[in-house]
């Protein structure tokens, strides 16, 4: 358990450090966007595990602030399809970049030994829950992102 506050701290630091009113929560959906392209909202909250009108309210405070674009569905116009717009693809960019150095100051402060360990342990980990393992189709992700 202190494994994983660990990281929950090291995403809210990375994310306060780039965007001081965005949530983690906010942060895992331009993940989602920003690794499966365009998705139907409906997606999204099923990604996410939250219901669709929260997916709906998410979606709306981020086309707000400009990192994300609604559109209707060419195929279905009933349906939205949501996307990043460069600035989110840029934020999520550099969260990401920013999670990744604080877990690799921490990784290099451990003993060669330990790290050697850990290091797969951890590639492991990424690989078995997906840090983004999305199905292919872009508009019906399937799987929850790791953030």
């Amino acid at each position: 358990m202190d494994a994983s506050r660990l990281f929950v701290a090291i995403s809210a630091r990375a994310l306060a450090s780039a965007a001081e009113t965005l949530t983690l929560a906010q942060l895992r959906a331009l993940v989602v966007l920003d690794t499966c392209g365009p998705v139907r909202l409906t997606a999204l909250a099923a990604t996410l595990g939250v219901n669709p009108s929260t997916a709906l309210r998410m979606a709306e405070r981020l086309t707000a602030v400009g990192l994300v674009d609604r559109r209707a569905n060419p195929a279905n116009r009933r349906e939205v399809l949501l996307s990043l717009t460069g600035a989110g693809g840029d934020l999520v960019t550099t969260v990401l970049a920013r999670r990744r150095a604080e877990i690799r100051t921490l990784v290099e402060r451990l003993p060669a030994e330990e790290r050697a360990a850990l290091v797969p342990a951890l590639r492991a980990l990424t690989a078995a829950a997906g840090e983004m393992a999305v199905e292919a189709d872009p508009v019906t992700p399937t799987a929850a992102d790791v953030v």
